[in-house]
């Protein structure tokens, strides 16, 4: 039976992006996608853009970064190894989805398959919780134990919703299959009750709607908006949310100490509900501790292999007694930071930046493409200080970014996708 390329590379895509939310090992995805790479590399012949290449230097300059604090120290191999790996990711991520794309070539293709792998994702989702929680317990802990976040379904719900604005044409032709998607979408969305998701969708709708553009408008939409979230912070304050209630109580606290726990460093380690209401930031307090033994690590990190010391054993994975030391940290701004120094951190801003600024490169046939682009490097910008951004093991933003950086430069745009 023969395969059309677009065909094939379309299944290696989905497969992927499904293996990378549920296939909880890393190292197992890591070689998944190299060995895709690979193959590509292979059977195809390599032809990649200038201005991809441009885009993706950072990453590439990180990635190579992070060998001068490991030639300066000495480290276990393992770890050593377990870091270039957690560096790599983004890298390959963004090969993945362009040069997949590349062969694929349809556009419009690739927004409905993005929307069709979040509704299965979705309706997983469902599945999930209906032989795993209690749906009616109103316990959102047990609602969210099996889901934290899914990406996949935020972009998924935005394609359906925007693409016809931009392009006057609908990807269903069934107005009722339509409906039904975004609603299974929307649903399975708001059951993660995840903060990260609110407010990824609040990044993905202000870029969208043209808020994120630096003009007068925009800037007065802004503050006002700002006005809104500071006076629900004054309303959370104002009023008693417990800890431990179930339901939204919980959900309304997690929002409430959101701020103070990636900020605070100040933490009473010996007081459990001090300490991993603000784990983030005393994850920082200890890197950064750790850093000033090292000045030099302050410019080049310290480099692939280096550890945190927690100073107690923490029960982060699962393991009987727990684990003293850590590779990884949920700020990633302190991860790139300790990793590879404020050099490491230059380059991550530059790389959020170059993505943000594609908004304003003047192409109407494919601003659906350059909002997104924009919208993505906004949300890492957001993302990076609370789940690691790009180097988040689950992270799948970065393989619809690769395809969005080759939609961004393909010839005859739009005369493809009205096909």
């Amino acid at each position: 039976m023969h395969i059309s390329k677009s065909r094939f590379y379309t299944i290696l895509f989905v497969i992927v992006l499904f293996l990378q939310l549920y296939l909880p090992s890393f190292k197992a995805n890591l070689f998944i996608q190299v060995g895709m790479v690979a193959l590509y590399f292979l059977i195809e012949k390599i032809t990649i853009t200038e201005s991809f290449l441009i885009k993706t230097i950072p990453v590439l300059l990180l990635l190579l970064l992070g060998f001068a604090g490991t030639l300066i120290h000495k480290y276990e191999v393992y770890n050593i190894i377990k870091d270039i790996f957690h560096f790599l990711k983004p890298v390959l991520g963004l090969l993945v989805g362009y040069l997949f794309y590349k062969k694929i070539n349809n556009f419009s293709y690739f927004i409905k398959t993005i929307i069709l792998c979040g509704f299965a994702s979705a309706v997983l989702h469902f599945i999930i919780l209906m032989a795993t929680a209690d749906l009616f317990s109103g316990s959102v802990e047990r609602i969210r134990e099996f889901g934290k976040d899914n990406f996949l379904e935020l972009f998924a719900v935005f394609f359906l919703l925007y693409y016809k604005k931009f392009y006057q044409e609908t990807l269903f032709s069934s107005v009722l299959k339509r409906k039904a998607i975004l609603i299974v979408l929307l649903v399975s969305n708001i059951l993660y009750f995840s903060r990260t998701m609110i407010v990824v969708a609040i990044i993905l709708f202000l870029s969208i709607e043209g808020h994120t553009i630096l003009t007068k408008k925009a800037i007065r939409f802004l503050a006002v908006f700002t006005l809104l979230i500071m006076l629900f912070y004054v309303f959370l304050f104002s009023v008693k949310i417990e800890r431990d209630k179930p339901g939204m109580q919980a959900f309304l606290y997690k929002i409430k100490i959101a701020p103070a726990e990636i900020f605070k460093t100040k933490i009473d380690r010996e007081n459990h509900k001090d300490l991993w209401d603000h784990w983030r930031g005393y994850e920082v307090k200890r890197a950064f501790a750790l850093m000033k033994d090292n000045p030099s690590s302050f410019v080049f990190g310290t480099g692939y292999g280096s550890l945190v010391n927690l100073k107690f054993y923490a029960p982060l994975t699962g393991e009987k007694n727990g684990i003293k030391y850590i590779s990884e940290l949920h700020n990633g701004y302190m991860y790139v930071f300790y990793k590879t120094g404020a050099l490491g951190i230059i380059i991550l801003l530059i790389f959020f930046t170059m993505l943000y600024r594609t908004v304003y490169f003047n192409q109407k046939d494919k601003k659906f493409v350059t909002l997104f682009i924009s919208a993505i490097g906004l949300i890492y910008l957001f993302t990076t200080l609370t789940i690691t951004g790009i180097y988040n093991g689950r992270d799948v933003i970065i393989f619809i970014l690769g395809a969005f950086l080759y939609f961004e430069r393909k010839t005859n745009f739009q005369k493809e996708i009205s096909e």
